[in-house]
């Protein structure tokens, strides 16, 4: 099977902070890569704007050193690396004052008037707004250009407002683009494919049907390079209010009338509106901790974040309830943690058992299962009950009906596009489905926000859990309370 690149018009991406680590890490390769698949058109440009006084040449070969080390020396191409890099210009500019900013304009102006611009603001979010002003006032917008902004989209949501407001005084929400990496993932996109194109599944998506709903995003590393942030923000805000909140709307939305970023977007909202509040004793927070005998390196969450008194949550698990028609009853369980066994993000759907069993108490119990794995090892997993082979009697057994994309769909689907990639495209196509919209940000935290305010407000402290286990044994006994388990994390 041969993946498909459709092609973009021309456009000009100015990254704003280009010298920074997103940009370098994530940005960048992912604009190599989708070079690398032929999906640039003749004449795009790509201009990275930062503080550092750097010559356009020196940009360069930040950016080809960054490529080979992050990419790796055997898949970067030298000659795919060349012409990439005469892409790429350089503008020393400051998002506060006047520098560079006339050299930007002389830039694009040579570019014709209508061809797409996308400003990426790879940059904290209190620079937003005097980046959006000075935009203005070198009258660099124009009907077809589009910022980009990364998470977070505020810290509560009073700054959630106060954001949303700050990009709507100079931009229309349709050229606002809030990207969350994890919507840009092969797999998230085909919760959409597998629930919709198939009549197999909407049919008994709804609680009648389904016993209960499991999301786990784990990791295995810890909080090392961005412990300051961490440790102002915790899992809740950094994971669960976002990547969590959208894997669960995806789950959980109604059909839209149509596969339009409207229509698409209104359905998640109404998931976010319709939730319940989490009681106390249907939540748990962890914080990560040496095993013991172990030194206190960065398996320990204190002092990682050199704050010996922290009492930020690098876990969060709760159980969620979506008061609507479809939902009633039905329990989400969500976990996500730092330092966790393995590396792994997936969606259990563990539908029910059936009313009744024809084989007898022998036969034991047994209920179908869909395994959505969205990292690594993308692919889906349908259980099924089967008699076991052999003679003497009717013994059933569960076995998996397994799809890895790899394997499935070919070479292609082994080196899937970057979240980033995909996404970036998007952005210069005009096409918001993958991408948050304002009210839906507002919504996710003013659902987060009274979770937050109390758990601060009973003065709870997270529960100790060793560095490379599932987590805190609390969450195991949220599970067992409803006579449940949770899946196992696995990599």
């Amino acid at each position: 099977m041969v993946a498909r690149v459709i092609p973009v018009d021309p456009f000009d991406l100015v990254i704003f902070g280009a010298t920074g680590d997103l940009a370098l890490r994530k940005i960048l390769p992912a604009l190599f890569k989708r070079f690398c698949r032929g999906g640039f058109p003749s004449g795009a440009r790509i201009i990275g704007a930062a503080r550092s006084e750097l010559e356009e040449g020196a940009f360069q070969e930040i950016v080809a050193k960054r490529l080979r080390e992050d990419l790796g020396e055997q898949s970067v191409d030298p000659s795919n690396l060349k012409r990439f890099l005469s892409f790429l210009s350089y503008v020393a500019l400051d998002g506060y004052g006047d520098l560079g900013w006339a050299q930007l304009t002389g830039l694009l102006s040579i570019s014709a008037k209508d061809r797409v611009r996308v400003f990426y603001f790879s940059v904290g979010p209190k620079l937003f707004g005097p980046l959006a002003e000075r935009l203005h006032q070198h009258g660099l917008p124009h009907g077809e250009t589009r910022i980009v902004v990364e998470k977070p989209f505020g810290h509560d949501l009073s700054s959630a407002k106060e954001l949303n407001r700050t990009l709507a005084g100079h931009f229309d929400e349709g050229q606002i683009y809030r990207i969350d990496h994890y919507l840009g993932k092969e797999t998230v996109q085909n919760l959409m494919a597998v629930r919709f194109g198939n009549m197999l599944f909407e049919p008994l998506w709804n609680s009648q049907y389904v016993d209960h709903i499991q999301i786990t995003v784990a990791e295995s590393l810890g909080v090392a390079g961005r412990e300051e942030y961490y440790d102002r923000s915790g899992a809740m805000r950094d994971m669960m209010q976002n990547h969590l909140m959208q894997l669960l709307c995806l789950i959980a939305m109604e059909p839209p009338a149509k596969f339009d970023p409207d229509a698409v977007r209104d359905e998640k909202l109404k998931v976010i509106r319709a939730l319940d509040p989490v009681e106390p004793y249907h939540l748990v927070r962890g914080q990560y901790v040496a095993p013991a005998n172990s030194p206190l390196d960065d398996q320990d969450y204190r002092n990682t974040v050199q704050n010996p008194r922290s009492t930020t949550e690098s876990y969060v698990a709760f159980k969620a309830h979506i008061s609507n028609w479809r939902w009633a009853g039905t329990p989400f369980y969500l976990r996500t943690g730092k330092r966790l066994k393995a590396r792994s993000s997936v969606i259990n759907v563990l539908f029910k058992d059936a009313p009744h069993s024809i084989f007898g108490e022998a036969a034991g119990r047994h209920a179908n299962h869909l395994k959505i794995r969205l990292q690594p090892n993308e692919g889906i997993t349908l259980s099924v009950t089967i008699k076991e082979p052999g003679p003497g009697g009717m013994r059933l057994i569960d076995v998996p009906l397994d799809m890895s994309f790899a394997e499935a769909l070919g070479p292609e689907a082994s080196d899937p596009p970057d979240a980033y990639e995909r996404l970036i495209m998007d952005v210069v196509r005009g096409n918001q489905t993958l991408f948050m919209r304002g009210d839906e940000v507002e919504a996710a935290w003013a659902w987060t926000d009274p979770i937050i305010a109390g758990w601060e407000a009973r003065g709870d402290v997270p529960k100790p859990y060793e560095s490379g286990t599932a987590g805190p044994g609390d969450a195991d006994v949220l599970m067992r309370r409803d006579r449940r388990e949770w899946r196992g994390i696995n990599p």
